[in-house]
């Protein structure tokens, strides 16, 4: 709890523990197969920033069964399950209640070597950092909900949120990295603050190397920005030095609250290379290298444009 790790770990014996997570929510997208792909992916992503595999899952459910038809809750539980037959999970059962507004996700169980628990606490000083996946997907589903975002730009952000994080699972087991954490809620800096704060160190990364989504810099800055990303902002701002030149709409770019957001790595110089092209020989979206871990300072993050 202390460090805000991702998910909940029970050792069972000298080798192996449980890795267990939850997560759901409301739809971000209109069409009902798609929001069930983007709640399991999200759902089993926590499992795969700690180096666990998942192996089983418990649908959660909230709908109004009054107010919608029965069908359209079918379907979004066939995208949640094809999602987790895509990963190899099995859905065994769940809950559900009627409620006004449909909710869905998963509660995931895996198993986890004791020996590779990845923890968001032991980064260490000049480690590189490599980011999965493009951000931006808080201010493109608002877009959506404005029916304002281009239809590539809407597609681009699908397939980031129902990509799985597996295969970056795989190789963060296959090359020893420090830290791991996946990038959700508290955006990018939020999420990048937790390792710091944790790892007693501080990071400095390079705006002009971080990946965003098409359109997300012209719907940024037309104020095109979900409330949790503002809130992000104004949350972590005082733990963030901004170079001079980044403006306004960048910082809340960085801020933005992801769904199924890509994995954020800290791995040591002397891997980082080599972790980077093993990433990128299968992976649907380019990892990048965003920066890099310094010693601390008065400030958590050191935000350059250069």
């Amino acid at each position: 709890f202390e460090h805000f790790d991702d998910c909940a770990i029970y050792r069972l014996n000298d080798t192996q523990s449980i890795i267990q997570t939850v997560d759901f929510f409301t739809p971000i997208v209109d069409d009902p197969y798609t929001f069930g792909q983007i709640a399991a992916a999200n759902a089993l992503s926590d499992i795969y920033a700690m180096g666990g595999m998942p192996i089983f899952a418990l649908n959660i459910v909230a709908f109004p069964t009054d107010k919608l038809d029965l069908d359209i809750l079918s379907i979004i539980l066939k995208g949640g399950e094809d999602k987790c037959t895509e990963a190899n999970v099995k859905i065994l059962g769940g809950h559900s209640i009627k409620d006004d507004v449909p909710k869905y996700g998963l509660a995931v169980t895996g198993i986890i070597d004791n020996e590779k628990i990845i923890k968001n606490n032991n980064a260490k000083l000049n480690d590189d950092l490599i980011l999965t996946k493009p951000l931006g997907t808080g201010i493109i589903t608002t877009a959506i909900k404005k029916d304002i975002a281009k239809k590539a730009t809407i597609k681009m952000a699908i397939d980031v949120m129902t990509s799985l994080n597996n295969i970056a699972a795989e190789k963060i087991n296959s090359i020893k990295v420090n830290a791991c954490t996946d990038i959700t809620g508290y955006g990018l800096v939020g999420h990048l603050h937790e390792i710091c704060k944790s790892s007693n160190l501080s990071a400095k990364i390079n705006y002009k190397k971080i990946p965003f989504i098409d359109q997300v810099e012209s719907l940024a800055i037309n104020d095109i920005i979900p409330g949790g990303s503002k809130n992000n902002l104004a949350f972590f701002n005082e733990n963030i030095s901004f170079y001079k030149e980044i403006r306004n709409h960048q910082k809340l770019m960085l801020s933005d609250a992801q769904t199924s957001g890509g994995l954020l790595i800290s791995v040591s110089k002397n891997n980082s290379k080599k972790l980077l092209k093993e990433l990128n020989k299968n992976s649907e979206f380019k990892s990048s290298l965003i920066g890099e871990l310094v010693s601390k300072k008065e400030k958590t993050i050191f935000v350059i444009n250069e």
